[in-house]
């Protein structure tokens, strides 16, 4: 049984997810095998907010090189969620904006 502390990794704080924030868009990254069900429910129990939309995204991992020896960044996946209108904004994002 995965605990919605295993389904949330962390958030992603870029220019483009801060930028959402206005719109209670926020981003996060999530487990591999996580699906959009067990997103909603992990941000909901975890924030205490209403989860209106889950969308998630696949990103691969970048080769990188060293020399002649080469490897990949770790893929993940990458959850965007939208809150309802009538719910609170999360309040760890408040102070970075």
């Amino acid at each position: 049984m995965k605990t919605a502390h295993d389904i949330i990794r962390k958030p992603v704080i870029t220019e483009r997810s801060l930028a959402g924030v206005a719109n209670k868009t926020y981003t996060f990254e999530v487990a591999l095998d996580a699906n959009k069900h067990e997103i909603k429910n992990a941000i909901e129990e975890i924030f205490k907010v209403k989860v209106d939309t889950v969308n998630t995204m696949r990103v691969r991992g970048k080769e990188k090189r060293m020399g002649v020896h080469s490897g990949f960044t770790p893929r993940r996946k990458k959850a965007i969620v939208k809150l309802t209108a009538d719910s609170k904004p999360i309040e760890f994002f408040e102070g970075m904006i």
